[in-house]
């Protein structure tokens, strides 16, 4: 984990994929990330195939991740980005964020878990540190 963060803080900018499956969130998302020094957004998913997709082809430093969306679910995703060995932080943001679905994400490997109705502002803060 260390070794991704020093490698992150050397690069001009932090490349950041947003999946989910409002555009509204997805927009918002990126017009903040847009405020952030550093922060850029490099593509956004609607879905978990759009995301596993761009997330192979765009190669993001950075993902953000709802858990449900259409076609594949974002713990699908996350289960892909793993088993595949793919080189990103997952941030998981969504309003599933029951104490067993925190910890299954956190045990599938994702780096960050934040209920987007009420700490959509955490989720911010971690791409500010990055």
């Amino acid at each position: 984990m260390k070794k991704k963060a020093t490698s992150l803080r050397r690069r001009k900018k932090i490349r950041v994929l947003i999946a989910d499956d409002s555009g509204l969130i997805r927009n918002t998302l990126a017009c903040l990330c847009s405020l952030i020094p550093r922060v850029e957004v490099v593509g956004q998913a609607a879905n978990g195939l759009e995301a596993i997709a761009a997330i192979r082809k765009l190669q993001p430093d950075v993902v953000t991740l709802d858990i449900r969306m259409p076609r594949m679910s974002g713990v699908e995703v996350l289960k892909a980005v793993k088993a595949e060995q793919l080189d990103c932080t997952v941030i998981i943001l969504s309003v599933m964020t029951q104490e067993i679905c925190l910890k299954k994400c956190l045990e599938l490997g994702a780096d960050h878990v934040f209920d987007k109705a009420t700490e959509f502002e955490k989720a911010l803060e971690v791409l500010r540190k990055l």
